[in-house]
């Protein structure tokens, strides 16, 4: 079997204080890389547990990447401490539920700003560093922006859009030697599909071919594939990551 290294790359990951960017971060530690950890708050279990597996390759840059100087400011950063960017996965978002006639204002504007802008100023901040060493742009999409869901209209949205945005980042830069691809998680087991409730979780264990829902190690091993040069040749993909939610 084949290690992942990952020995000598940069990566960043947004939204790593918990859930599916937790995963990732640790994954990506413990494959070699150093890891930029971003989120709005970090709690000190969160930096503990990712110090413990390489104090020396993890470094915390807290902002809010909603911003779209937080954003820049997050690559500036990157580029001062380490002057180059080889990989960069855009993790963090929100759902806010809500049916249609309901959405506030301010929901719809944070969903799409944290969702689908943040990323868009992050790809456009990075890729000229990445383009310096080539490198692998993962973006964390849904199943849902692929097939909807009732009352999630604004993040199915988002999430739709991110999609069309790996395709369209991907093609631009393929040419530099930047890859882009997205992970599509199906029902994963975190704090935000908990806020759903019980009965969305059991709906959505039945439609499920795998029998259980997804835990974030099984994201996080899906984008350390395609941080890697496992996935030299593939670019502009969107993966599902929902154990057989669709077929």
């Amino acid at each position: 079997m084949t290690k992942i290294d990952l020995s000598g790359r940069v990566a960043v990951v947004t939204g790593a204080s918990r859930g599916i960017g937790f995963a990732i971060a640790r994954r990506l530690l413990a494959a070699g890389a150093t890891v930029i950890v971003n989120s709005r708050r970090i709690d000190a279990d969160v930096v503990a547990e990712l110090l413990a597996v390489a104090p020396d390759r993890v470094h915390l840059e807290p902002g809010d990447i909603a911003d779209p100087d937080g954003a820049r400011q997050l690559v500036r950063a990157v580029f001062s401490r380490h002057k180059r960017l080889d990989i960069l996965v855009n993790n963090a978002g929100i759902m806010r539920a809500a049916v249609i006639g309901m959405i506030s204002d301010d929901d719809l504007r944070a969903t799409l700003d944290l969702n689908l802008a943040s990323p868009i100023h992050l790809i456009q901040a990075a890729a000229r560093l990445m383009a310096r060493t080539g490198g692998s742009i993962v973006n964390v999409a849904s199943v849902v922006g692929l097939e909807g869901a009732s009352g999630q209209l604004a993040y199915a949205a988002s999430k739709a859009g991110v999609g069309g945005m790996t395709r369209a980042a991907a093609k631009e830069l393929a040419p530099k030697g930047v890859r882009v691809n997205a992970v599509a998680p199906g029902y994963i087991e975190t704090d935000m599909t908990e806020n759903l409730g019980e009965a969305v979780r059991a709906q959505s264990l039945e439609s499920i071919g795998l029998g259980r829902a997804g835990l974030p190690d099984d994201v996080a091993d899906a984008v350390l594939f395609l941080s890697s040069d496992m996935a030299r040749y593939i670019t502009g993909q969107v993966l599902r990551v929902d154990g057989g939610m669709v077929i």
